[in-house]
């Protein structure tokens, strides 16, 4: 058996580890494909939210190391998925408020 077969004590396996990186490189790979390939604006469209998927997945790669516990993967994932909700959420409300004290309505 290899070093990569042998599980530590606790938390995850090196190969566990290694999936979790490898599957969040080949995220980022396939979506950089999409973007670049010239066939289909479909493909694009999908690449592109892709992209910012693989961006924020790739903020768990430091954590993708044997002994790390898969919670802490897990939870670092849902760190990253809430602080995007919430800056999503101030650039609509901020984008809303600006329609309503900069936008003057037509005729008024």
């Amino acid at each position: 058996m290899s070093e990569r077969d042998t599980a530590p004590a606790s938390g995850m396996s090196a190969r566990t580890a290694g999936a979790i990186e490898f599957t969040i490189i080949g995220l980022c790979i396939v979506a950089l494909v999409m973007i670049f390939q010239p066939f289909a604006l479909v493909l694009f469209s999908i690449g592109s939210g892709l992209v910012f998927l693989g961006a924020m997945a790739f903020n768990l790669v430091p954590l993708a190391v044997p002994g790390v516990p898969v919670r802490s993967v897990v939870m670092a994932g849902l760190i990253v998925l809430l602080l995007l909700v919430v800056v999503i959420g101030l650039a609509m409300l901020s984008a809303w408020l600006y329609g309503v004290y900069f936008v003057k309505p037509v005729g008024g």
